[in-house]
């Protein structure tokens, strides 16, 4: 049914600029009653970060910023979503037009620069939820005139734990000028502890707050090498691979907005993105969980991450082209792969992370 309504919305929405389109579809979902989520084969449940997951197929952050309609999103079958970015200050973003559909590639571009409408608003939406069901996380990041950054991220976990499942750090959005930086070891080692450090501080007694950084597509396997053992000493309890990219692959076809500034997304960045995550895979050694999001707009490609070492798969991008009926068609295709192999998600998770490392998909 909701596909064929999306079919139906499609040339309409996209007749507008995307980020009004979007808006349109925040505003349709805010109207819409709260529905259960349909009850998902039990082949698709996973156990992870001590979560019992109902199905490994979330929401990336970026669809939902405000954190206005996260149990809308979880009745169109999410098995997790994730909202946000959340700053500690509301701040406008930057100036529009800020995000680009590149239809021929089925990408995105963005630079919306972690428009927020602040941590106070974000925290008062949550907590109207309290109680409900559902595994809801927060992409937190840093105002962009914050003259210290890090306490930025700090703040954010101090009011925000006990109010979502997880939180994650991102330092990998290409739009805050200088937000990359704290990826380099010494900011992250800082980052890091002083995060899990507030974390521990706010729990007072509560069911513990995942702890996750997300990490850009853009770096080298020696800085890869840095990040997770980084990640590893300071106890994060996973890693989300990855972010969107800054680079323009050649195979584009949209050459014009494909000069735009910003982050993309999409099917171009699965390649690069799930290249990363294994490699993260083999590094971690399974001693933390990881998530993978970058291309995800099919059962194959969601299986791809999972063979590849995601514990949990992430899409946002390619529900601007095919629809929120994906989040079925993906679980569909899911079973019915777990089926003829037989096999499972755990049997399935990092099985061909040596080979995809190597680029070999």
């Amino acid at each position: 049914m909701i596909g064929a309504l999306f079919s139906l919305a499609k040339p309409a929405l996209h007749a507008l600029d995307a980020e009004t389109a979007h808006q349109l579809t925040i505003r349709g979902l805010s109207l819409m009653p709260v529905m259960p989520a349909p009850a998902d084969d039990p082949r698709l449940s996973i156990e992870v970060f001590g979560r019992n997951f109902p199905n490994p197929v979330g929401l990336a952050a970026g669809f939902d910023k405000q954190c206005e309609v996260p149990d809308q999103l979880l009745g169109l079958g999410f098995g997790f979503v994730e909202l946000g970015g959340v700053v500690p200050k509301p701040q406008a973003g930057n100036p529009r037009p800020r995000v680009f559909r590149l239809t021929q590639d089925e990408a995105v571009i963005n630079r919306f620069g972690l428009n927020s409408d602040g941590l106070d608003a974000a925290c008062r939406r949550l907590a109207q939820r309290r109680g409900r069901p559902g595994i809801v996380g927060v992409n937190i990041g840093a105002n962009k005139d914050s003259a210290d950054r890090i306490a930025d991220y700090v703040l954010c976990i101090q009011r925000l734990c006990g109010l979502a499942d997880f939180l994650t750090i991102n330092v990998s959005s290409p739009n805050t000028p200088g937000l990359r930086d704290l990826q380099g070891e010494a900011f992250l080692d800082d980052l890091l502890a002083r995060s899990i450090e507030a974390r521990n501080k706010s729990e007072q007694g509560r069911h513990k707050t995942i702890v996750l950084l997300k990490i850009a597509p853009d770096i080298s396997l020696d800085t890869l090498d840095a990040i997770v053992a980084t990640a590893l000493k300071r106890s994060i309890d996973g890693l989300t691979v990855s972010n969107t990219t800054v680079a323009r692959p050649e195979s584009l076809k949209e050459r014009a907005l494909a000069s735009e500034t910003g982050g993309l997304s999409g099917k171009p960045l699965f390649i690069p993105s799930t290249k990363l995550l294994a490699e993260a895979f083999l590094r971690v050694e399974h001693k933390i969980p990881l998530i993978g999001v970058g291309g995800v707009d099919s059962a194959e490609t969601a299986l791809a991450k999972i063979r590849a070492g995601a514990s949990l798969v992430q899409f946002y991008s390619a529900m601007v082209y095919k629809g929120p009926g994906l989040v079925s068609d993906i679980k569909n295709g899911l079973v019915q792969t777990l089926a003829a192999e037989k096999t499972s998600l755990t049997q399935a998770l990092g099985r061909d992370a040596s080979a995809i490392a190597k680029g070999e998909f």
